[in-house]
């Protein structure tokens, strides 16, 4: 019995090798960018919430859950807690619905359809914290362009400080994060939309189905998974919003127009470990939301 040469020997080892790690040398690069910029910051945040650090960024010792209970004995927390919830649920609500009538606007052939797609690239294209700062200009109480045009037709007695009152700050701050949010959501129902085959919809119509019969129950069960992509996506993304706040009242006066994200970046300036349990917290919610969205819309279930 002949044996092998050492080089086929070798090769013969090192394909035995590449069989028993499988798919890992190519998903390596993956799980090793997902450990750098996901797990680790994670596990960074949980540890510094049970740390005493100094507003310098020294590290004090070990805090225990001291941070968690100062953080709960916030007087503000369970009115930032109730506000991100209302706001969530606005801005994502608002924002599906007028997607869904602009996805099925483009959806049709009309003058100008390619003009008015492009243009509605326009505030995806843009930075959101230039977008909010615009408007934030704009609204300023006393060089907005808002204030002097209402001023000048008589439709207010003087300027108004719009972002000053949280009773007129939440609404614009909806409307400018509805606005940022419209384009992909807007564009993946889109794509969804044209997925359709245009033959069911001629079947519905031969079978004496009004437009919105087809349209609910033919085009809305059919549009459901770009819905739920667009739903999640948006849900996490206006849970964790930012810029738009920040960059319009920085979650005042006080902590009256915050969120639970703006108002963990408030807490850093007077104590590092409790905005870290903030961030810990906020982390909780989004995970419990998203899994409990997912169970509840049974996403991945199959369609009879």
């Amino acid at each position: 019995m002949t044996s092998l040469p050492p080089r086929s020997r070798s090769r013969s080892r090192a394909h035995g090798i590449a069989r028993r790690l499988g798919p890992l040398p190519w998903i390596a690069p993956a799980v090793l960018l997902i450990l750098a910029v996901v797990v680790w910051p994670v596990y960074e945040m949980v540890r510094t919430s049970f740390l005493r650090i100094s507003t310098s960024g020294f590290v004090r010792g070990p805090a225990g859950f001291d941070k968690y209970r100062k953080l709960l004995d916030e007087p503000e927390l369970g009115r930032v807690l109730l506000a991100t919830v209302l706001w969530t649920v606005a801005v994502v609500g608002l924002t599906m619905l007028l997607s869904l009538a602009l996805a099925q606007l483009f959806d049709q052939s009309f003058p100008g359809r390619r003009f008015t797609r492009w243009a509605l690239i326009a505030p995806w294209a843009a930075s959101v914290l230039m977008t909010s700062i615009g408007f934030r200009w704009m609204l300023d109480r006393t060089a907005g362009v808002l204030n002097t045009a209402l001023t000048d037709l008589g439709l207010v007695d003087g300027p108004r400080d719009w972002l000053g009152d949280p009773g007129t700050a939440w609404p614009w701050m909806v409307g400018v994060a509805v606005f940022v949010s419209l384009p992909f959501t807007t564009y993946t129902l889109l794509a969804g939309l044209q997925t359709v085959p245009a033959e069911v919809h001629e079947a519905a119509r031969v079978d004496g189905a009004s437009p919105w019969q087809a349209y609910r129950r033919i085009t809305l069960p059919l549009l459901r998974p770009a819905f739920l992509v667009g739903l999640v996506i948006n849900l996490i993304n206006v849970f964790n919003s930012f810029p738009v706040i920040w960059g319009m009242t920085q979650g005042g006066p006080g902590s009256a127009t915050a969120t639970t994200t703006v108002f963990m970046y408030q807490l850093k300036n007077t104590d590092i470990g409790e905005s870290a349990a903030m961030s810990v917290v906020n982390f909780a919610l989004v995970v419990l939301m998203v899994l409990v969205f997912l169970k509840v819309s049974r996403w991945n279930r199959e369609e009879d």
